[in-house]
């Protein structure tokens, strides 16, 4: 077990990395091109879009990517402990914690708007579908771009343990 457990340690480390990737990138393309996009439409279309992307993002391959990489970290983690593997502790760790950052933004800013949005009906006045889409659009755009730079952070960090965990062999 002792010979493979570099190779492990890669693996794990690998995993954590492009799964933390995807995450990061999800909420780059939103930053980028989903919210810009969406900006431009009118109030119902805007409204009625997020409603439905809040619906359809809720699927195995986004669980999978969104739990799996704080699990993959917290093993990369634990299984740079024995001796060896402790240069890349600190970025591990430190993606870690700039990820949990994300988690917190995503859980205490993010989704109470998409469900606050949620509640939204359909066919209300325009007026009042100018307002929530006001009030969602203001605070979910900006926490979505420190949700980008955070998960971004702990990708940086951990492609940079990967690359020292390497090269150390």
């Amino acid at each position: 077990m002792t010979q493979l457990l570099p190779q492990i340690r890669t693996v794990t480390l690998i995993a954590a990395t492009i799964a933390t990737g995807l995450v990061a990138g999800l909420f780059y393309a939103y930053a980028c091109s989903v919210m810009p996009g969406l900006a431009r439409a009118d109030d119902r279309t805007f409204v009625e879009a997020m409603q439905q992307i809040n619906v359809a993002i809720l699927n195995g391959w986004f669980g999978a990517g969104f739990g799996g990489a704080p699990l993959l970290i917290a093993v990369a983690a634990a299984l740079q402990l024995p001796a060896g593997g402790r240069r890349a502790l600190p970025w591990i760790v430190a993606a870690l914690l700039l990820y949990a950052v994300m988690l917190v933004i995503t859980f205490t800013v993010n989704v109470p708007l998409n469900d606050q949005l949620a509640a939204t009906a359909h066919g209300g006045p325009d007026a009042a579908l100018a307002q929530v889409r006001q009030q969602f659009e203001a605070r979910w755009v900006p926490w979505n771009v420190a949700r980008a730079i955070s998960s971004a952070a702990a990708f940086g960090c951990l492609t940079w343990a990967l690359a020292g965990a390497t090269a150390a062999g």
